[in-house]
């Protein structure tokens, strides 16, 4: 099969809004999410993308937690690792700490490109449920991104808008991001893009050439973004963090049923789930930090 039929598949194991009386089977404790993250291998992921969280469900940022994830995946599968750096604080010591670390450090780290209003809304009780702002200046950002040149960490630029998509140029400009280029495009999330193919194309257009991106689809909206990405050319994302349910349904049991599930939806249009070799290829990992 062409190498450009080839599409990169993460799960996102976690997060750390959800909670098990959402859904009883999200990952906690770093054995459970050494689990999941065999389980979307085995299913076709190359890529896991990780929150790290306390046995109780709480988030955390530790890097010695981060260093037990790392070793619980390893011992299990050889899945490239996504951990995630995003943060309400300015403080980012803990994530520089383990983004440099040997036993704990990533092969790609996400990066949240901008600041924003994120916000939950119920049109039942016509109110908002969760309602913040989520800061992410060009100094946080600068800071995170000189600790990934050092480390030898792809960054994963995680981009709600499209003015984060467009303000990657003084970056590059800066010598603190290096070309090519990883995008996330992240839909439907309150305060920023809708889930339309409209507004992914538009994010398609402002990338620079030679760049990868996928889509995440957050909620409902999931199963139609990720069949709109994989038409336009791009990568997928699936995974408890970002929904719970299958396309019939039904609440999923691991992340591997959803990553099974659009495994299958990418050859249904053609495409085949790149393996993780393929993965390291196609996303400029220089494999020297496993």
């Amino acid at each position: 099969m062409a190498s450009q039929d080839k599409v990169v598949v993460t799960a996102a194991l976690s997060g750390v809004l959800a909670n098990r009386s959402q859904c009883p089977h999200i990952p906690y404790t770093p054995a459970e999410i050494g689990e999941e993250a065999k389980r979307a291998y085995e299913a076709g992921a190359a890529v896991v993308h990780v929150h790290a969280r306390t046995d109780d469900g709480g988030p955390t940022f530790e890097p010695d937690v981060f260093a037990r994830i790392k070793d619980e995946i390893k011992k299990r599968c050889p899945v490239i690792l996504n951990w995630s750096t995003g943060t309400l604080e300015d403080d980012t010591s803990q994530q520089e700490t383990y983004i440099k670390r040997d036993d704990a450090r990533p092969d790609i780290a996400a990066l949240n490109m901008g600041t924003m209003n994120y916000s939950k809304y119920s049109s039942k009780r016509k109110e908002f449920v969760f309602d913040m702002v989520f800061p992410n200046t060009y100094a946080k950002i600068v800071r995170l991104l000189r600790a990934m040149v050092e480390a030898g960490v792809k960054p994963e630029l995680e981009c709600f808008d499209t003015g984060h998509t467009n303000g990657v140029a003084p970056l590059l400009d800066m010598g603190v991001l290096k070309e090519p280029l990883q995008f996330s495009f992240i839909v439907n999330v309150l305060g920023g893009l809708p889930p339309t193919v409209e507004a992914v194309q538009l994010q398609r257009s402002l990338v620079p050439a030679g760049s990868q991106w996928e889509v995440i689809g957050i909620s409902h909206c999931q199963w139609r973004m990720e069949a709109a990405a994989l038409l336009l050319g791009g990568n997928v994302r699936v995974g408890l963090e970002d929904h719970f349910y299958l396309p019939n349904g039904d609440m999923a049991r691991s992340n591997g049923e959803l990553v099974a599930k659009v495994v299958e939806l990418a050859r249904c249009v053609g495409r085949e789930p790149a393996t993780v070799e393929e993965a390291r290829a196609i996303l400029s990992l220089d494999g020297s930090h496993p």
